[in-house]
């Protein structure tokens, strides 16, 4: 059975970055049929915090994207110590103890005689004797997993064939002084006893899954499937690292952005596939496909998120919004009536308050001088509310025989007296909402 996995860390907020992992993987699970994992990456226990644990929940409920099961690795602490044994006794975890300064004046030897950065494994010849006046010493031993020094290769679902000598990276550390388990040995151990099959991820993690089948095969489990999908960049190419903080889900969702929008762009974006807008997560799986991603840098404009969602609420019948209508304080009787004539005009849910605070009491005239007198005289043939569907037209005709005006001329000041606004709804379908004349 087709297993995957998303597995970010509590230590903050999900932003679209992470989502591509999650929506891929989710992806490939539900199309084969098989299980999705939501596994929590809280071996941190300093940083990871629950509060975050309940906002990658809330945010993949948001966005429609479920889980058959969800795992914390705090639980499994017993696991990996049982698989850090089990490397030690074939020897391929060996400990080590050099201090972060010590590290750091060796890649920059290695690097001033213009070789590459990598652990010598000074650690390996260490004595007993020698390691327990480290000991004394009051270092901590961490743990690095002992390399076959071979080339590593695999068909990366994405990247295509990939090939890295093991020589040319270091040892890796799995296990941290203070005893912390790395992602690296977490992952490795979580992956082969959960059956995970496919592992989809950023292409930054490229040399760590090269070291990562090695510490599966040394543990005997079987290697999954690996792609690796590009990173984002911004707009114009640049680093998207730096302007995560304001790509969080939580926030687009606060900017009102439709969810199946989202979806339905990071599910094409970077791939040779236009991008369709979807009405529901199945659809977006159906026509998901893996193997049309690129390995180029995927520029991403958060703006593009807001005709999406402009497109996808346009659509909307008024059922599925009629939550977040009441909220307004549009009262029950005027909901399915305002949602029709709204919803043609907003980017996102969040800009109905605006047309409600419009309707409900009253905007922001704009009235040129040139036109300041036409409008007084207007506004003093129309009367109070309520309205109907035909108050503008009579209203217009009554304008039109009490100052001669017609056409643009006519009905644009009248729009903008009414709405602050050069273009919107029909005229006519707005006055029935008004709750208030309109003054200037």
């Amino acid at each position: 059975m087709t297993t995957t996995r998303f597995a970010p860390s509590p230590t903050g907020y999900l932003h679209i970055g992470n989502l591509r992992a999650a929506l891929f993987n989710h992806a490939i699970a539900r199309k084969a049929g098989g299980t999705f994992i939501l596994r929590i990456d809280d071996t941190d226990p300093e940083r990871s915090k629950d509060e975050y644990v309940e906002a990658i929940r809330a945010d993949l409920t948001w966005l429609g994207l479920t889980w058959d099961r969800i795992e914390r690795q705090s639980a499994r602490l017993g696991r990996y110590a049982a698989a850090q044994q089990r490397l030690i006794e074939i020897g391929r975890l060996y400990e080590c103890f050099e201090t972060p300064t010590e590290l750091d004046l060796k890649r920059k030897k290695q690097l001033n005689m213009g070789r590459p950065p990598v652990y010598d494994r000074a650690a390996l010849s260490l004595t007993e004797d020698q390691k327990a006046a480290y000991r004394a010493e009051g270092r901590t031993g961490h743990w690095r997993f002992k390399l076959d020094q071979e080339r590593i290769e695999w068909q990366d679902g994405i990247l295509g064939d990939i090939s890295i000598d093991a020589a040319s990276v270091s040892d890796p550390v799995l296990i941290r002084g203070d005893g912390q388990v790395l992602y690296t040995l977490a992952s490795v151990v979580d992956d082969t006893e959960m059956g995970v099959t496919d592992v989809v991820r950023g292409a930054d993690h490229v040399t760590n899954t090269a070291t990562q089948i090695q510490i599966i095969q040394a543990l005997g489990g079987a290697v999954p499937r690996f792609a690796h999908h590009s990173l984002l960049t911004g707009p114009q190419g640049e680093a998207l690292s730096k302007r995560l903080g304001t790509l969080a889900l939580r926030d687009l969702r606060r900017r009102g952005i439709a969810p199946m929008a989202v979806l339905s762009l990071m599910a094409r974006l970077g791939s040779s596939d236009p991008v369709e807008l979807r009405d529901t997560v199945e659809e977006v799986v159906e026509h998901f496909d893996l193997h049309s991603f690129g390995a180029a840098p995927t520029r991403f404009d958060s703006d593009d998120l807001e005709p999406l969602t402009h497109r996808w609420l346009a659509a909307r019948p008024y059922p599925e919004v009629a939550t977040r209508v009441r909220e307004l304080g549009v009262p029950e009787e005027l909901g399915e009536q305002f949602w029709t004539v709204v919803r043609d005009n907003i980017g996102t849910l969040d800009d109905m308050a605006e047309w409600w605070q419009l309707f409900y009491e009253g905007g922001d005239a704009l009235v040129a001088d040139e036109d300041r007198a036409f409008v007084d005289t207007a506004l003093s043939l129309l009367g109070e509310p309520p309205y109907d569907a035909e108050t503008w037209a009579n209203w217009t005709d009554a304008v039109k025989q009490a100052t001669g005006r017609k056409g643009k001329s006519l009905f644009m000041p009248l729009r903008r007296a009414v709405t602050g606004r050069d273009r919107g709804p029909e005229m006519a379908d707005v006055m029935p909402l008004l709750q208030v004349k309109p003054r200037l």
